[in-house]
């Protein structure tokens, strides 16, 4: 069976870092485009960058062949080089035996990535990509918008640590 080919153009946002925060996204296929895109009150630009790759890979209603499009080194790198798959397979310990970030969005994309075939390509952002533009600004306005949403796994990681 082939799979449908999907290009999907990510980028995240927070204001203050912690801070206000949303994630932006556009969802390609056959050159018609669908965004999305999600506020939180609290929350890491790191989370925002995750939180944009799972939204869209979660919208897919059927596995696809993905190329995701991302100017997070983090995001890009944690998968790329294979960094997240090691630490699950430690136990989220990073290799320096420190506790992995981010656990919670990690596991889930990789889940993601255990569905669809998912290629993922970094690309410098603020120099002039429409899509990387576009999702920057999705995330800026969704940061600021009216009822934001809690970071489940954000604020519950900081009521650990207080």
């Amino acid at each position: 069976m082939d799979l449908k080919q999907i290009e999907i153009f990510t980028d995240g946002s927070s204001l203050g870092n912690p801070g206000p925060g949303g994630y932006g996204a556009i969802v390609s296929y056959k050159g018609i485009k669908k965004e999305l895109s999600q506020g939180y009150r609290k929350t890491t630009n790191n989370r925002m960058e995750m939180m944009g790759a799972i939204a869209a890979l979660s919208a897919l209603k059927e596995r696809c062949h993905v190329i995701l499009y991302t100017d997070s080194q983090y995001l890009a790198d944690g998968i790329m080089k294979g960094w997240a798959l090691g630490w699950r397979k430690r136990g989220w310990v990073k290799s320096n035996k420190e506790k992995a970030l981010n656990v919670d969005l990690w596991s889930k994309l990789l889940d993601l990535l255990e569905y669809h075939n998912v290629e993922f390509r970094w690309l410098r952002g603020h120099a002039g990509h429409i899509e990387n533009e576009r999702c920057d600004k999705l995330a800026k306005q969704a940061a600021v918008s009216p009822g934001l949403l809690a970071d489940a796994g954000y604020e519950e990681s900081i009521g650990k640590s207080v």
